[in-house]
């Protein structure tokens, strides 16, 4: 048991909406419900806690599967205690409950309050992180983000060059890359390239006459 918690809820959550499930001390359900994802959400969550259970915010335990995002920086802020576990260790508590294999939200949002009830052991108990931190996190996920933007981006460009420019394509195997870019603004169709000089296009980067010649550039 967790020193000075009286209740245990646990979050199932999602991309769009967040199932809740709420158990006092003896494991009995007090309540459960959805959230939609979002500042208004979030808010309301936390509202919903405090007002079912008329306690402090650290005397209400709350377990989830993720140990960092909004959710759990929203819970921090407002003083829930809150704890983390690994999915794989919730497949083996889930298994107390059902047998069964589909994913059930309301299920998961029971197994893990009553998880954290018997087994605290199993769950890391979250703070907040230094801000330093969370920008850290924050520039990662972005970084991420516009990487496989700019991998979308440069396949669907490589097709297209593929229909009209098949010759291009064998230039590089990244034709996102600024210098590929570059010349293809200076020579964007095979018919340019036929009229272009090598020296029109000299000030363009690790343009080589090797390449130059493949696009049909003359020298």
């Amino acid at each position: 048991m967790i020193e000075d918690v009286h209740w245990f809820a646990g979050i199932d959550w999602a991309m769009q909406s967040h199932s809740v499930g709420l158990l006092d001390a003896e494991g009995r359900q007090v309540a459960r419900r959805e959230f939609a994802h979002g500042g208004a959400g979030l808010t309301e969550l936390c509202d919903w806690l405090l007002e079912k259970t008329k306690a402090a915010p650290g005397q209400i335990a709350v377990a989830i599967e993720m140990p960092h995002g909004p959710v759990v920086e929203m819970l921090l802020e407002h003083g829930f205690a809150v704890f983390a576990i690994n999915p794989k260790q919730l497949d083996r508590f889930r298994d107390r409950f059902t047998v069964a294999g589909a994913k059930d939200d309301r299920r998961d949002a029971h197994v893990l309050a009553d998880s954290l009830r018997t087994d605290r052991a199993a769950f890391r108990r979250l703070v907040v992180d230094d801000p330093t931190m969370i920008e850290l996190r924050e520039w990662s996920r972005m970084a991420d983000e516009l990487q496989q933007e700019r991998t979308r981006l440069a396949n669907r460009l490589r097709q297209q060059l593929w229909r009209y420019y098949p010759q291009a394509t064998k230039l590089t195997d990244d034709v996102a890359d600024e210098w590929f870019l570059a010349l293809w603004q200076k020579v964007p169709t095979p018919d340019r390239a036929a009229k272009a000089s090598e020296k029109a296009i000299a000030r363009v980067p690790l343009v080589s006459r090797t390449r130059c010649n493949a696009l049909g550039i003359a020298a």
